[in-house]
């Protein structure tokens, strides 16, 4: 599913949090139900602040998570890799950050792309460190699959939420831990 921009800005988001194999999850919806943001517990303040910079001061309140969102994410993280697909998610930031979280989209389970291969993909082929740090400031980890994206050699590069994440991540997509490094 490709990200639409939001038509207007949410007025209330709802922060609620989940037990994964990798971590406590920190998710954020609107008011109609629509997935912000995901992170990770030990990133809250990195979290906030991209929701204060992404949405201004619109509420951020704890609550219960939605039984239709936790159960995607427990279906992807109990092996149904294609579950998170069906989660809907909109995200604010700059046309450029959104064409690449639109771009992260298309990349398929079980593979991995590089950055160069990245901007190749938005029509900016020399864009790869905009494009770097853009998937870097990805709100909707995991969702938004910025954890395919990989150095040109193949290298486990950088990730938000921790190369361990990402190196479980992969392995747990099908992506060959013998062909990382």
């Amino acid at each position: 599913m490709t990200a639409m921009p939001p038509p207007k800005l949410p007025e209330r988001l709802t922060l609620s949090r989940l037990e994964t194999p990798i971590g406590v999850a920190l998710l954020v919806v609107d008011e109609v139900g629509v997935l912000r943001a995901f992170d990770f517990e030990d990133f809250e303040p990195r979290m906030r602040r991209l929701m204060r910079a992404h949405y201004g001061d619109a509420p951020l309140h704890d609550g219960a998570l939605d039984e239709g969102i936790k159960d995607k994410i427990n279906r992807y993280f109990s092996g149904d890799l294609e579950a998170l697909g069906e989660l809907s998610w909109a995200v604010a930031g700059t046309l450029f950050q959104r064409q690449v979280w639109s771009a992260l989209t298309t990349i398929p389970v079980g593979e991995t792309l590089s950055y160069a291969g990245l901007a190749q993909r938005i029509g900016r082929p020399t864009a790869m460190r905009a494009v770097g740090l853009a998937n870097g400031a990805n709100p909707v980890a995991i969702v938004v699959p910025c954890h395919r994206v990989i150095g040109a050699n193949g290298a486990l590069t950088g990730y938000g939420g921790g190369l361990p994440r990402k190196r479980w991540l992969l392995e747990h997509e099908g992506v060959l831990a013998r062909t990382l490094m």
